[in-house]
């Protein structure tokens, strides 16, 4: 039966919470990256399929054993949602973005591809126009137009990271800024418990739906279990961690964190499968996050102004 609608939590806006949910922000880009990583490592031998679908097991228990643990709440009843059609979707969605990711990581490193998916904050800047009946005043919308011509220089037309693998990774970008759209239209009805929970269980079924046509390429053997059950863990973590920072500091605060999770990918690209990024890759990405951050700050901007205006 659907759980009551609580009452809505109020969010604070000050100096000390804000400093806390960066770091949990920070924490929870940290550890989705480890967890990318591993999802790269296991592919060659669990497949796109068993990597969503042990992804989706392991995670989707770790959300329910960490909204279980938590005193004096709801319990299990966080996890029922009350737009059931809408969560659903979004977790369907949520999934064919996290098919697009795995399949480009089959043949791209993480750098790469987080730097083509640092267009999501652009195009949310366009999706928030229709959606959320936002405007975009021309400033905004010429460093949107300057953030999309980072992208070309990423991919450059032509180039040997011009193939159907990023037109399907742009797409699975394109799906990801609305599924993060519908998230801040789900927060006035549901938990992000909620949220995380019917993701990962999407997460599975989709696995198991794709199992028949995309069996895994080789037997899992207990290091591939290891990380599946790490890949799992991790992102049921992250979710509940990046909830929280979301409930500590306003979204302006945090979306500029977002782009550590490139020096991240670089990282762990580097250590575990000795890739690095293309001089065009970096330059691109950069245009894009500066784009992307100048975004950011003009929205403070005017909310500030808005918050004076209204004082007066």
């Amino acid at each position: 039966m659907p759980r009551a609608v609580a009452a809505p939590r109020v969010l604070t806006d000050n100096a000390s919470d804000t400093v806390r949910g960066i770091a949990l922000a920070l924490l929870a880009y940290l550890i989705w990256t480890m967890g990318d990583a591993t999802a790269k490592l296991t592919l060659p031998t669990a497949g796109v399929a068993g990597a969503m679908l042990w992804r989706g097991v392991f995670g989707a228990l770790t959300v329910l054993v960490v909204t279980m643990a938590q005193p004096g709440r709801a319990g299990w009843r966080l996890i029922i949602p009350v737009r059931w059609c809408k969560v659903l979707l979004r977790s369907v969605l949520s999934s064919f973005v996290s098919v697009t990711w795995y399949i480009s990581w089959e043949s791209m490193s993480l750098a790469d591809t987080y730097a083509i998916g640092f267009t999501a904050p652009l195009i949310m800047t366009v999706l928030a126009v229709p959606m959320l009946g936002e405007r975009i005043r021309w400033r905004r919308a010429l460093s949107t137009l300057v953030g999309f011509a980072g992208v070309l220089i990423m991919v450059r037309p032509g180039g040997d990271l011009w193939t159907p693998v990023v037109v399907l990774l742009l797409v699975g970008t394109l799906v990801m800024a609305l599924t993060r759209i519908m998230t801040r239209q789900l927060t006035t009805t549901e938990t992000p418990e909620c949220q995380a929970f019917w993701l990962l269980i999407c997460h599975m079924l989709t696995g198991v739906l794709m199992l028949r046509s995309w069996p895994a390429p080789g037997p899992l053997g207990p290091m591939v279990w290891l990380a599946l059950l790490f890949l799992g863990v991790s992102s049921g973590l992250a979710h509940c961690v990046f909830a929280r920072s979301y409930a500590l500091a306003p979204i302006s605060a945090l979306a500029p964190y977002e782009y550590t999770m490139l020096p991240f990918g670089i990282l762990f690209g580097f250590l575990l499968f000795g890739d690095l990024p293309s001089w065009s890759t970096v330059v691109g990405a950069l245009v894009v996050a500066a784009a992307g951050t100048y975004n950011i700050y003009r929205e403070r901007v005017r909310r500030a102004e808005e918050r004076a205006a209204a004082m007066v």
